[in-house]
């Protein structure tokens, strides 16, 4: 068994692995970046990347190939009616935001990291080390072809069914939050980024919604996703997203020739559930922290938040990095996903006031208020936004959901 020292292990070469790994490499730590796939690779996304996002990317001077600016998004109501969500540029985040296809961004952040002096490691980690007994803090991972990566710390940044969480006993499948989306890319051009409303049965809310987003090369990005709740179970989602194209297809938003090329998915797990964020010398951050957002499925700019903030929190003090990790970690998403989280539990188990709610977004005559709230809160924008009547009422729709989940402001449960 070959044997490579570190002072930090990063397994997962994603959003959030790389971002981790070029803030310790900038750092002067001594980081492996591990990963089982070969780059470049594609991943399941809407490759629609938010306002924080882009200003972590801006932070770290870090550029990607985007194939251009999102700013507003156009929501399709249930009912075929449209409305404009507009982008607001708030005091920590622009107003627009960036599309990069997965297979482009997750090679660039990669390169980054690699370029800053992180080792690019091809492993599938199977197994963790402990001192004898099984307890106490995990000494390496162990992958597949014999490979041992020692590290002081070891951050898991593999995704919503995160091996190195299981592996630590870290994950808790039956607390999380999950949820399944299905992309794949189909001729057009899309003005702008379309959310799209739907209905299972008159005033009966689809437990998700559709995407058609702007893509590379004339190619647009379209999807469909769903929240279970707190089932993972198999959903034919392929199905689903054959009707939506149909649908879009009959708009005039796709051509009638218009044909889908490959069906790739993925799971979500949201909410910051069914694991927690570091255990020993543990951490996790993206999506094996949970870090979805339950609205509405967005993960790359919490995986990248989420990792800086580990690498911060390793780079001050490697022995207190779990609990100085935790502490920002619940100081960025505190106020938001615990509330989030309930709020989409809650309109999964009501889907006629769910129906109801979503119409609001495009009726005719509340439509630019209620969409510009939404806008905000369902981006997860209320903290650092701008004062505005939008903003305000945003607030205000993410303190009663902080209160449906029990929870007070900034994290601490009641």
């Amino acid at each position: 068994m070959s044997t490579e020292r570190y002072d930090v292990v990063v397994v997962g070469a994603g959003p959030a692995g790389s971002v981790a790994a070029l803030v310790l490499a900038r750092g002067g730590a001594r980081v492996a970046l591990a990963d089982k796939a070969a780059f470049p690779r594609d991943k399941a996304c809407g490759d629609l990347i938010g306002p924080r996002g882009v200003q972590i990317l801006a932070d770290l001077g870090v550029s990607v190939p985007d194939a251009g600016h999102g700013s507003d998004l156009l929501a399709v109501g249930p009912a075929g009616r449209r409305s404009r969500l507009p982008a607001f540029p708030g005091r920590s985040y622009p107003g627009h935001g960036i599309v990069v296809p997965r297979v482009a961004f997750d090679h660039a952040l990669r390169e980054a990291a690699l370029a800053a002096g992180a080792v690019g490691v091809r492993a599938r980690i199977t197994a963790v080390e402990r001192d004898p007994g099984g307890t106490g803090p995990v000494r390496a991972v162990l992958a597949s072809d014999g490979q041992r990566l020692a590290g002081d710390v070891i951050i898991g940044a593999d995704g919503a069914l995160s091996p190195v969480a299981r592996l630590a006993g870290m994950l808790d499948p039956g607390s999380a939050l999950w949820g399944f989306a299905v992309r794949a890319y189909v001729p057009g051009e899309v003005p702008l980024p379309l959310l799209v409303l739907l209905e299972s049965a008159p005033w009966r809310i689809y437990p998700g919604y559709g995407w058609l987003f702007p893509g590379a090369d004339g190619q647009a990005n379209v999807g469909i996703g769903v929240g279970m709740g707190g089932t993972r179970h198999s959903v034919p989602l392929r199905g689903d997203l054959d009707r939506f194209t149909t649908l879009l297809r009959s708009r005039g938003d796709l051509r009638p020739a218009a044909e889908v090329g490959p069906v790739i998915g993925g799971w979500l797990r949201m909410g910051g559930t069914g694991a927690p964020p570091a255990a020993g010398n543990v951490l996790l951050a993206g999506d094996a922290a949970g870090l979805i957002n339950p609205l509405q499925g967005e993960g790359i700019a919490p995986a990248m938040i989420s990792a800086r903030l580990a690498a911060e929190a390793v780079l001050a003090d490697p022995c207190q990095a779990g609990p100085a990790y935790t502490s920002a970690l619940d100081g960025a998403f505190g106020r938001y996903l615990p509330g989030a989280g309930a709020l989409q539990r809650t309109l999964l188990r009501r889907p006629w006031a769910a129906s109801a709610s979503m119409r609001l977004v495009t009726a005719p005559v509340v439509r630019h208020l209620v969409a510009s709230t939404w806008s905000i809160y369902w981006n997860g924008l209320t903290d650092g936004a701008q004062p505005r009547p939008a903003a305000w009422a945003a607030r205000g729709l993410e303190a009663t959901a902080t209160r449906l989940a029990g929870r007070r402001p900034g994290g601490r449960r009641s």
